[in-house]
């Protein structure tokens, strides 16, 4: 919640369960409507709750929105598995997740309207910085360790794995998503497969 949001109001204590419903409601209209549709009504219509509650958590739709994304889309975590193709599926699985998870249609939108929402850009650099610095970890350790060769580009290895699992997430049908998400872990592997198998064939290339 925003700091205005946080301090205690008179009265009757908070509902949790308002709060939850409120920000899935937040990420589920953005996912759909984008910026443009965005507003508080929508949000408290979806929520199934009064107006004057979403008022008395947040001040505008910006303070909502920006809350709401900050709790849903996580950043991605650093991971060591002991081989960079266990590195490699660990990364894609985290980006397969997020983008087929309840967040991951406003994750894909927030791509690109990001500059025009008050107080997330910055938040949403830092996310992008999470996942360049997830995928150099690895880059750079299975170099050290033999299992790439050198000169291995970082930039190629995200961009093959990240624009993978989004364009996947983004082609599957609704009616596929369950068995899409059923088979995350699946299809994470054939990915890092894909990237590792591309990433030696390009050092190998004259």
């Amino acid at each position: 919640m925003s700091t205005d949001a946080a301090r205690s109001t008179p009265g009757r204590p908070r509902d949790p369960d308002v709060d939850r419903r409120l920000a899935e409601a937040a990420v589920e209209l953005y996912g759909e409507a984008g910026w443009a549709g965005f507003s508080i009504d929508a949000v408290a219509r979806r929520a199934g709750v009064g107006k004057a509650s979403v008022y008395l958590r947040w001040s505008n739709r910006e303070e909502l929105l920006a809350d709401a994304l900050r709790l849903a889309i996580v950043h991605i975590a650093q991971v060591s598995t002991g081989s960079v193709r266990g590195d490699l599926i660990d990364l894609a699985r985290q980006f397969l997740e997020l983008y087929l998870g309840p967040a991951g249609r406003a994750s894909l939108r927030l791509g690109v309207e990001v500059a025009q929402i008050p107080g997330l850009l910055e938040w949403y650099q830092d996310l992008g910085e999470s996942q360049r610095l997830a995928a150099r970890r690895i880059v750079r350790r299975a170099i050290e360790h033999g299992e790439l060769p050198r000169g291995t580009s970082t930039t190629l290895v995200l961009d093959t794995l990240c624009g993978g699992a989004m364009f996947h997430a983004m082609t599957v049908d609704r009616g596929d998503r369950d068995r899409a998400v059923a088979g995350i872990v699946v299809y994470a592997q054939r990915l890092a497969d894909f990237v590792l198998n591309s990433a030696l064939t390009e050092r190998r290339t004259p």
